[in-house]
């Protein structure tokens, strides 16, 4: 599978407890990507947020279960994350998605910099 040099980050900032048919949203966003057959996807934990209640998640002892935060990257062409973001919202009930431009320098094991 190739990515553009020039291509698209989509990113999903939400929280561990938000479900999709019973699942984890972020595990359901991943599967459906894949399925998609996108690049990739990552999915990463924060240990600290707040968004826009102002409510604050925190991974501290005493709240070990306070809806902490995560955020899924997936990186592809623009035509590709463009046709996956009708399916994304309607997964997602609430949480943030960003766009960005971003520069592949390098996808699997060859280095496009290196016009391999």
């Amino acid at each position: 599978m190739q990515i553009p040099r020039d291509a698209m980050l989509l990113r999903i900032f939400t929280g561990e407890d938000e479900r999709h048919d019973h699942h984890p949203l972020y595990e359901a966003i991943v599967l459906k990507a894949r399925e998609m057959h996108l690049a990739g996807a990552t999915v990463l934990r924060g240990p600290m947020s707040f968004g826009h209640s102002s409510r604050l998640h925190t991974s501290k002892i005493l709240r070990l279960s306070e809806d902490l935060p995560v955020v899924i990257e997936i990186v592809d062409s623009e035509d590709k994350i463009n046709a996956f973001l009708p399916v994304l919202d309607s997964m997602m009930a609430s949480g943030l998605v960003t766009l960005e431009k971003v520069q592949v320098l390098q996808y699997g094991s060859t280095s496009i910099m290196q016009g391999n």
